[in-house]
């Protein structure tokens, strides 16, 4: 199947089969991808907590997830994508590191907005994270859900990850076949191409 026919057929998933379980090999191929994930200037201000299903963490972090609860208790795993919180560690990480050119652009471009400038601009780069992650489950048939119906200040509580701060999570798994949200009972929908491609 090509990537455009798995993209056609992947969706957000409502409700996960409990007994399925992503193989370790798979979770590690995913750790891998998410590594090789782009961002302005290699830029890299992101953890991404990977929390499997034996874990007590799990169901913590569950509760503090709205009516994301049970997705979460029935998935394989549960991914937590966090930034820096602050310029400070920031600019320490990328001290040395990167090449002159690209801390140049930083503090010229970047640094100027302030630390509110810089925060949105650090948790971009994990958005953009995202879009490679949900690519690469489509890809492996890994079925997923990403949520930003969490509680982020609970879960930072939960993770105690004093230098992140969590902005959404992604649970993965295997989907229930009786789950409702799939293409075959709720076919896609979307706008049509020629309204969201514009040819200039």
């Amino acid at each position: 199947m090509s990537f455009l026919e798995k993209m056609k057929t992947r969706y957000t998933v409502k409700k996960y089969n409990p007994q399925g379980h992503i193989s370790e090999e798979k979770i590690n191929e995913l750790k891998e991808i998410l590594n090789l994930s782009p961002s302005s200037i290699n830029s890299q201000p992101w953890n991404f907590i990977f929390v499997n299903n034996n874990s007590k963490v799990k169901d913590q972090l569950a509760e503090a997830s709205y009516w994301n609860k049970e997705k979460i208790v029935q998935s394989s795993h549960l991914i937590v994508f966090q930034s820096l919180k602050n310029s400070e560690d920031f600019e320490k990480q990328i001290e040395g590191v990167l090449p002159e050119g690209s801390v140049n652009y930083y503090k010229n471009f970047i640094k100027p907005k302030g630390e509110d400038g810089i925060r949105s601009w650090l948790k971009h780069q994990v958005y953009l994270s995202l879009g490679v992650f949900l690519s690469a489950c489509a890809d492996m048939g890994i079925d997923s859900t990403p949520m930003e119906g969490i509680e982020p200040e609970r879960y930072d509580d939960i993770l105690k990850n004093e230098k992140y701060e969590t902005l959404f999570a992604v649970a993965i798994g295997e989907r229930d076949e009786a789950d409702t949200n799939q293409p075959k009972f709720n076919p896609k929908t979307r706008l049509k191409t020629g309204k969201v491609i514009v040819e200039a």
